[in-house]
Order: C-alpha cells, then structure tokens, then sequence
C-alpha cells in the first residue's frame, strides 16, 4: 500500500482531502485500501413509493406519526424543495441512478411487465428497459470498491428476470432483492420477489419489513465476515403505493381520525415506513456504522390521486399546498421529501429552501466517495458537497427540466430555474399523450413547438396558483428563451425505441 504522496501522510489525509487528490487524478480509491475506506461514507439511499410531500408529520400532516423520519430530519439537512426526475416511478428511477434526465436513457414513463408470449406493441413499450450502457452510481461505486445492494422495486425493465435485458446486477448491484412494479397480489405476504435471479417463493410480512430484513441481513452478514469496504445500499419501498394493505395494529390507529378504512389503512402503510426506516437506523447503529453513513430519503414521486383508477381507493396521500399529483407537470408531481443525515457529515436541525434535485444524488456521492464522474456524459445533476458540508447552496449551471410526454395537466414541459417554474404545452395541446418514443413520435416532439407558457413565481406563491406569463414580468423573455433551448437540447438527446414486426399469423 502506498505509504505516503508528496509528503502526505495516508493516515492523515481528511475525508475532504482524499476525494479531491483522488479526483483530480493524483491518486485512486484503490491505492488506500483501509484508510481509503475509512474517508469514504456509506450512502443508504431510502426511495417511498407515491409517498405525497406532506405526508411526513415533519412536512406538517395533521395525522400520521413518523417519528423515524421526523428524528432523521431534525438531526440532519431537511430539502423543503427537492425534486423527483420524473412525475411517475420508471423514469424518476432511472433518473435517480444516472444522474441524467430519464429522457437520455429512452425511459418516458411508467413500463408495463412484458411476458415471454408479449405480442410486439407499436409504441415499442415492451422493448424499455436500462440499458447496459447507462452508468449508474452503484455500477461506479462498485468499481471503485464498494459493495452494492438493491432491497424493493426495481421497475427498471419491462422483461424482469429475464437474459433478454439487463437486471439490477448489470446496473451495479451486487446483491438484489426485487420486484419489477408493485409487490404482488399486495404489500401483505408478496409472492414476486426474486433474488439474485432466484425466486424467493412466498414471503410472510410486509413488503417494506421485508426490504428491511433484506439490508439488514446483508449488513450483518458483511460485519460477520469483516468486510469493510464501503456500501451503498438501496431500499425501495413499495409502499404506499396501491394495493395498499397495511398491519391491523397500525389501522386501527388511525381509524378514529379517518372518515374510512381506506384511508386509515393509506396512514398505516406510511407509519410501516417509518417503522422500517427505524429498523434501518438501528442496525447502523448497533453495527457502528451510523457515523459514517450519508441517509437519504425521498419519494419517486407525488402521491397517486384518490380512486383515479379502480383499486386506488386507498390513496389518500397529500401534496400540502402543492399543486397537482403523481402524473403532473406541476409540482405536486415533482415536488417530494427529501432528507439527508449524516452525524459524521451534516450539521444537525438545518433547513434547506434551494431547489435540490434527484438528480444530484450521482454527482453528489461519487464527489464524497472521491470517484470521478463518467467521462464524456452530460449530467443534469449538480455535487450538493459544498450544501452538505459548509451550507453553501452550488451554483446551478442548467435548470431543472422535464419533458414528460404523458402528463395529466397537458403541459407536457416544465422547467425551475431558481425562484421560477414555467410549464408549456406542445402544439397548443394537439400532440397526443405519448408513452414512449418511437422514430415517427421522436421526430414530432423534437419538432414540436411550445406554447401556452406559464410562469410562476415559487418564492411567493408555491401553489402554482398566478401564472405571470404576459403580465410584464421583465425576466419573460430570457425564461422563455432558456425553456424552448433546453427543451430543444434534451428532445434531440432522447432516443427512441424501433417497434418490433408482428410476426406472421399474429403470434
């Protein structure tokens, strides 16, 4: 092991100094071994599922009791204006593990499982996956020595389990337990999880105890052996997504609160959350882990709309004053908890207003666990390293931008750039709602035209509720401007999927 670099002591190089050397080139992760893992955090990064930005009672619900949650907040960095990379679960994920819009890795919207008999669509649905070519943060964690794990819904490919794409273990993880959507026929005793490739059979418990027991197991088994490299580690809950099923115990909790069982059941299954979070904490604890491990906590995104479909009848989630749901472009779509903790790294009981994005999680990590960024990828996210250390929110050199072509609310586009949020629909609203790109859709949203603009002003009127657009506002032009250009850059970066000839007699 090299002893020493221009005079540099190994064991007296800070977690600060030993990501910049091994940044800027002078040295690798490789070259320290133990004391390399020492300046590296572990990163556990917690993903709900439709959990709504104020459905923490830290976020002010008047009901539910997440104490877990609410202790992490107030001993770390509460993110008042984090964003999801998408409104809806499939891109928001592959946005968060590239660091990338989803729209560059081709992943527009929710995917549909594709079965072995899938006849060929021609929206090309059943072809979307990630794809191998995409770096992911626990692909170049991995390769830089820490061990990965993947513990919940995956939702990353249309054929789950199967050689004909990538599953998690291409994307960098070394152990995987997973579903490929939802947790099936509910979050009560699931059938569908595989691990590693291998069918767990029927599981007794809840999906989110059982995703716990998964990391834990993992953490215990990796301290019994004494492995001591770094871990990044991801539980991604199902709940509280539909089929929402919750413990009686924690239902009968809040049934006196509610107006029906649904809805008492909608607030049990965030409070299991919270539960299994606290599990989480406290294995880091009991394994001396916890002062040195980066906790993150966010949502895919905004919560689902109450009885929008048939067996939604449990979703009772809240955007507080946010305009809009999981599906839209306004930020109750995009606009979820996030929360970050670190006793070795974070200044405790901070509140943050900046916008902060999903998106930053790969630049963010990679900075702290001193790896480069991968070489020749246009990243939208920023490193959050100056925010988490010393307060200092990073400049943003492009705005937040989404393009998502199947949008409730018809505005197809929309942007924050600091203070300000700006929608747009595409054609004035005569391009169809699209699900995926194929070459004849890719052409036309590339050549659409936005319009209908909206601007609001989210310092002072965070319900998207005075759209100022025309109304003198001197900063107009130069929005506008910026949207249509970085609308135009992404729509030309967004590949498409070639739909596939049906074979022959329809089979």
């Amino acid at each position: 092991m090299v002893g020493c670099l221009m005079g540099i002591s190994v064991n007296g190089l800070s977690g600060g100094l030993l990501p910049l050397l091994c940044c800027c080139g002078l040295l690798t992760v490789e070259a320290f071994g133990g004391a390399a893992n020492e300046a590296r955090p572990n990163v556990l990064v917690i993903l709900c599922d439709d959990l709504g930005y104020g459905d923490l009672s830290c976020q002010g619900h008047p009901i539910l009791r997440t104490e877990h949650l609410d202790r992490l907040a107030a001993g770390g960095l509460r993110l008042t204006s984090f964003y999801s990379a998408a409104p809806v679960c499939s891109p928001s994920r592959a946005g968060l593990l590239t660091g990338r819009s989803p729209n560059r890795a081709g992943i527009y919207d929710w995917i549909p499982a594709a079965g072995t008999q899938q006849r060929p669509r021609p929206d090309a649905r059943e072809q979307v996956h990630l794809r191998s070519s995409e770096q992911t943060l626990p692909g170049l964690l991995k390769a830089a020595g820490y061990a990965t794990c993947l513990a919940g819904k995956w939702h990353c490919n249309s054929r789950f389990n199967s050689p004909e794409q990538p599953q998690p273990g291409v994307a960098g993880f070394d152990h995987w337990f997973a579903t490929q959507n939802n947790a099936a026929p509910s979050h009560e005793n699931p059938v569908n999880y595989i691990r590693n490739g291998q069918p767990a059979g029927e599981l007794r418990g809840y999906s989110c105890q059982l995703v716990a027991d998964e990391i834990i197991d993992w953490l215990r088994q990796r301290h019994t052996a004494g492995r001591n490299e770094p871990f990044f580690a991801m539980a991604t809950f199902h709940e509280p997504h539909e089929p929402v099923q919750s413990p009686a115990d924690l239902a009968a909790l809040y049934r006196p609160h509610c107006g029906s069982d649904d809805e008492a059941q909608y607030y049990a299954s965030v409070h299991h959350v919270d539960l299994a979070v606290g599990r989480l904490v406290a294995v880091l604890d009991e394994l001396q882990l916890r002062e040195r491990t980066l906790i993150v906590f966010t949502s895919d995104n905004g919560p689902e709309t109450l009885n929008r479909y048939k067996g939604s009848e449990r979703s009772w989630g809240r955007t507080g004053i946010l305009r809009g749901m999981k599906l839209h472009t306004h930020d109750g779509g995009l606009h979820v908890a996030g929360i970050m903790n670190w006793p070795g790294g974070i200044q405790s009981g901070r509140t943050e207003d900046a916008a902060v994005s999903a998106l930053d999680l790969l630049p963010t990590v990679l900075e702290l666990a001193g790896v480069r960024p991968p070489e020749g990828r246009l990243l939208d996210g920023i490193s959050l390293v100056p925010l988490l250390r010393a307060g200092v929110v990073p400049d943003r050199p492009r705005p937040l931008l989404w393009a998502y072509y199947n949008a409730v609310n018809e505005c197809r586009v929309a942007m924050r750039h600091g203070r300000w949020k700006l929608l747009a629909r595409l054609n004035s609203g005569a391009l169809p709602r699209l699900e995926n790109l194929t070459p004849a859709t890719a052409a036309a949203v590339r050549a659409a035209e936005l319009t209908d603009v909206q601007i609001y002003d989210l310092q002072a009127d965070r319900g998207e509720t005075r759209n100022l657009a025309g109304r003198g506002l001197p900063e107009e032009s130069m929005l506008v401007e910026l949207l249509r250009n970085e609308y135009l850059q992404l729509a030309a970066d967004s590949p498409a999927w070639q739909p596939q000839v049906q074979p022959a007699g329809g089979q």
